[in-house]
């Protein structure tokens, strides 16, 4: 984890002070149910909770212990020991270490899926406030990075806004996977450890009862949900590398904020760079790389080995906490994005109306034309003016095989034709015009 590109809550779910206390809590809840049905003094219980609710544990004394024990787990119970006193005997009955790690890393995968998901949320608010300012604002739609027929900028947006969305949903399911708890002791069969400790367990930490545990909780889940977090971070890339593209000096459609005493180059004073969706396109491929590790995690060894663990503490914190960072990043570019309806409208013109082709093409072959004669005829002249040599109008009405009148042509070079249902997507992304 980089903390350059770290929100700070969302960076505190992965410390070591958050970790030891939820490993407590989850050995301490296990222990209330467990003295509830009789397998450990209900004194012992209270007493657990009581010296370690609100103790601090000292992760400098567990790695001390654990140079010894190479054991993370048991170096904690040990120091919980050193706290609470001899009642921490009764502490992890039945219990094995994965029942601690796994329900603990669902726990901070959950808590950060509701950060991840208030991220899409404020991305969403963006996109709309901004894509309804810009809904009529007339821009070229490009294929193949070539002029290809006219859009409206808040059409662009719009299609954004409906992929974050999917992206919500998508964290959403992710997050009601990843949810899911396992107290079932060693190789999961509940031999040492009754199944209503689970149950009780999941409950006060907001978990499910994972159904099979294998000692470990199947790392399908896991794939799945840094799959999700790959995928929306692919989605913030290319909002990303859209404002990149528009921002280019030849384009110059959209620019991200430039503040004042901001600077854009070491050597060149007039420079203006794109620089935080150049970041958040390098932070989608960070996030991204967790999704290999992920599915490679899914194929362990009979009912568990550990040659996840080492991934997870990589990717866990790195993949959240990176792509928290960049959809509020994202977020900050669209709310702040500077916009140039007048470069748009340029732009537009700059081929002096040959993104009205295809309306000629059709108008032609309305008036009877066929479709070969009329697309020869429509790009003859399309491409004179590729070549510089004049307007696409002026060569259409010279054109003998153009058999539409003046104002018939004339008519076909209308913007508006190509914004009349604008409304039709806006109700179908925002549920109104």
């Amino acid at each position: 984890m980089i903390t350059r590109y770290s929100r700070p809550v969302a960076a505190a779910i992965w410390s070591q002070e958050t970790k030891y206390k939820i490993w407590f809590e989850i050995e301490a809840h296990a222990a209330t149910k467990m003295a509830e049905l009789g397998v450990i003094p209900k004194e012992s219980a209270d007493a657990i909770w009581a010296k370690g609710k609100d103790a601090t544990f000292d992760a400098d004394r567990i790695d001390e212990i654990e140079r010894t024990t190479k054991h993370d787990v048991i170096a904690f119970l040990t120091h919980v020991a050193e706290i609470v006193g001899e009642e921490a005997r009764f502490l992890h009955q039945g219990m094995t270490s994965s029942d601690v790690l796994d329900t603990c890393f669902a726990v901070q995968l959950a808590r950060s899926s509701d950060l991840l998901i208030e991220g899409v949320d404020r991305v969403l608010a963006a996109l709309e406030t901004r894509a309804k300012e810009h809904k009529y604002t007339p821009t070229v739609g490009r294929s193949h990075g070539i002029h290809a027929e006219p859009v409206t900028f808040g059409l662009k947006l719009a299609g954004y806004h409906a992929e974050f969305q999917r992206a919500k949903r998508r964290l959403i399911t992710a997050k009601e996977e990843i949810a899911t708890c396992a107290i079932s002791g060693a190789v999961g069969t509940f031999a040492n450890v009754d199944p209503a400790v689970e149950q009780y367990v999941a409950d006060q930490m907001g978990l499910t009862v994972e159904p099979v545990s294998t000692q470990v909780i199947p790392r399908d889940r896991h794939a799945a949900f840094f799959a999700a977090l790959g995928v929306v971070a692919s989605s913030v890339e290319r909002l990303a590398v859209e404002i990149r593209h528009l921002q280019r000096t030849e384009v110059l459609e959209a620019e991200e904020f430039f503040d004042k005493g901001q600077k854009g180059s070491s050597a060149m004073p007039h420079k203006r760079n794109p620089i935080l969706t150049e970041n958040l396109t390098g932070l989608a491929r960070l996030v991204r790389s967790a999704v290999t590790p992920a599915m490679e995690n899914v194929a362990l060894w009979h009912e568990r080995d550990i040659s996840h663990s080492s991934v997870e503490r990589g990717i866990g914190p790195d993949a959240t906490i990176h792509l928290d960072f960049a959809l509020h990043r994202l977020a900050n570019v669209v709310e702040r994005l500077n916009v140039y309806p007048e470069n748009m409208q340029k732009n537009i013109d700059r081929l002096g109306g040959l993104v009205h082709s295809q309306r000629v093409m059709l108008a032609l072959t309305q008036a009877g034309v066929s479709r070969e004669d009329a697309y020869a005829a429509v790009q003859e002249n399309a491409m004179k003016v590729w070549r510089g040599e004049g307007a696409f109008l002026d060569f259409l009405k010279a054109d003998g095989r153009v058999t539409l009148p003046a104002d018939q042509l004339e008519a076909l070079f209308d913007l508006g034709y190509h914004t009349k249902n604008v409304d039709v997507v806006f109700k179908r992304v925002f549920g109104d015009a």
